[in-house]
């Protein structure tokens, strides 16, 4: 009987753990009003823009943050330079499927 009520113990908080995490993370889209496949769009986004910029030399890709909504990609934080802050939104915009880039890239 104690092994009965062990097992359906574990079930149970197996089970609400699930339901804790899939609420959780559906929690997340919805603040932002996405659907989950927009939101799992524009996470690669970020991705591969976030790539481009480690690949180029000219960007110095941790000090840029780039978050992405709808397919609208923005950038923050820091360059060095006004080219080096033009060249960030050049290579965002060549990756396939952003829409458009809003630059806060401040230079110092």
């Amino acid at each position: 009987m104690k092994t009965t009520f062990a097992n359906s113990t574990k079930w149970l908080l197996a089970a609400s753990m699930t339901a804790v995490m899939t609420l959780g993370s559906g929690c997340a889209v919805m603040r932002e009003q996405e659907t989950v496949g927009s939101y799992v769009t524009d996470s690669t986004l970020t991705a591969r823009v976030k790539a481009s910029m480690v690949e180029d030399k000219t960007v110095d890709a941790a000090a840029i943050s780039v978050e992405t909504l709808n397919g609208v990609v923005q950038l923050s934080g820091f360059a060095k330079t006004s080219a080096e802050k033009s060249q960030a939104e050049r290579l965002a915009l060549k990756v396939s499927g952003v829409k458009s880039v809003l630059n806060s890239i401040a230079v110092r």
